[in-house]
């Protein structure tokens, strides 16, 4: 009898048969011999076992049937397979290891190995991966060990391999850092030996599967109803915004909620270095860096792209994250009609984020003035937002900040909104308020031409409430 599987081919089974009745013999039959001893299990060590299982069974897989195969079709058939092998290697294995193997061996070979758990779990916002023995998460902004390991380096390596490929783009030991995707848009970023001293890092940003929006920052804590009230309004009336925070402070989960409020109606372009934004409206033009090749060419920036990305007519353009000269580029964006475009930025508060961006222009070497750089910050941008991890694990906006103007050779700034923390509760969360600032707007006119001075008027009072 024939077994057939669409995922391992035409397995036989050996069938032993019974010898014909004949007629009775004329002479006794000898003494029948003692059948052999089996063969007693192998001494090997159980990690021994399972790498000679593990190596086997994946030889006699269908490389093409496995690729077409769902996981949850192909971990059965893994599973018997296994079940199989380990009965004739006498190697022993109760079912719920035959059914962890099996796991394991599909999400080699379909997914991440030992890091596809962590990417289905959506409680943990960060992976991070400090050599095959060592993972940590990040859950409610708090960081935990997590029990997941690799099998050696070179199995991390061939993860990180697979990661980079799946984007077009290459990591070893010629070119040992890269940063991409995974395609659920998840960010990640891979350093390699020699560079990595302990064996491969590997950092993933995850990405949300549920949309969030200001009705959920809201639920969470980050925000309250007025601060996403006023934040409503600048997007309806196209301010110009940059969002500032520390990393893991949830700037880029701000500004997709801010991005949801954008007319459907506009060209929108957006520029990363590794595409994470989930804008929802039906013209959007998504570009992304490319890094150069072995010979050291093709690479194209995100300055090359915030260039090309002026000649493509849009009506706002959204950059990911301003880390560098293109820092120039997006004020030009913002200066020349693009009102409502928006970018991210790292920095410790809003202060501090208009020093960054003038020493980003200055790093492209455009011989301007300080006085012209801090001239065109205050014709471009027109809030700040901060947002903080803060002790408790929680992401909040702490700061909305005007830039109103200069006075000399200051750049004004004035705070419509400061989170003020007043007590930390019996859970370990802390307790605040939002201090408003009821001063005119220095973007009241637009307020005006948008007919939404009462909206605005209404939210500021309803901070205190």
């Amino acid at each position: 009898m024939h077994v057939t599987s669409p995922v391992f081919g035409r397995r036989g089974r050996t069938q032993h048969g019974l010898a014909e009745a004949g007629p009775a013999p004329l002479v006794p039959p000898p003494v029948a011999e003692p059948p052999p001893a089996p063969e007693p299990a192998s001494k090997a060590s159980p990690d021994t076992l399972l790498s000679e299982l593990r190596a086997l069974c994946l030889a006699k897989l269908d490389p093409t049937s496995i690729s077409n195969s769902p996981p949850e079709l192909l971990i059965p058939e893994v599973e018997l397979l296994i079940s199989e092998i380990a009965t004739e290697r006498r190697i022993q294995l109760n079912g719920r290891e035959q059914r962890q193997l099996a796991t394991e061996l599909v999400d080699d070979m379909l997914g991440l190995g030992p890091l596809e758990p962590l990417l289905e779990d959506e409680t943990i916002n960060d992976i991070m991966v400090n050599g095959p023995t060592t993972v940590f998460v990040e859950r409610r902004g708090k960081v935990f060990n997590a029990p997941v390991r690799f099998r050696d380096t070179a199995h991390l390596i061939n993860v990180c391999q697979r990661i980079a490929a799946a984007v077009g783009r290459r990591v070893d030991e010629s070119s040992p850092m890269v940063d991409a995707r995974l395609k659920d848009g998840s960010r990640v970023n891979i350093v390699l030996p020699p560079l990595a001293l302990d064996g491969p890092y590997v950092s993933i940003r995850k990405f949300g599967k549920k949309t969030i929006d200001f009705n959920k920052l809201i639920e969470f804590g980050a925000m309250t109803r007025p601060v996403a009230r006023v934040l409503e309004i600048a997007s309806q009336i196209r301010l110009n915004v940059i969002i500032s925070g520390g990393t893991g402070s949830g700037k880029t989960t701000l500004l997709n909620a801010m991005s949801r409020l954008i007319d459907h109606g506009e060209r929108i372009i957006t520029v990363e270095d590794a595409a994470e934004l989930q804008l929802q409206q039906p013209h959007v033009v998504r570009m992304e860096t490319r890094p150069a090749n072995l010979e050291g060419r093709g690479e194209v920036s995100q300055r090359d792209l915030v260039r090309n990305a002026l000649r493509m007519r849009p009506d706002r353009i959204i950059i990911g994250e301003v880390r560098g000269s293109e820092a120039f580029d997006m004020l030009q964006a913002m200066n020349t009609g693009h009102d409502g475009s928006m970018s991210t930025i790292h920095a410790n508060n809003t202060r501090d984020a208009v020093t960054r961006i003038e020493n980003m222009v200055q790093m492209g070497s455009m011989g301007l003035p300080l006085s012209a750089i801090r001239t065109q910050i205050v014709s471009a941008v027109d809030i700040i937002i901060q947002v903080e991890r803060q002790r408790d694990g929680g992401r909040r906006v702490t700061q909305v900040t005007e830039i109103c103007g200069m006075e000399g050779e200051i750049v004004l700034l004035n705070d419509i909104f400061r989170f003020q923390i007043d007590s930390e509760g019996s859970d370990g969360r802390l307790r605040g308020h939002y201090k408003a600032v009821r001063s005119r707007p220095f973007f009241q006119p637009r307020l005006a031409y948008f007919g939404l001075e009462r909206a605005w008027t209404a939210a500021m009072e309803g901070a205190d409430e």
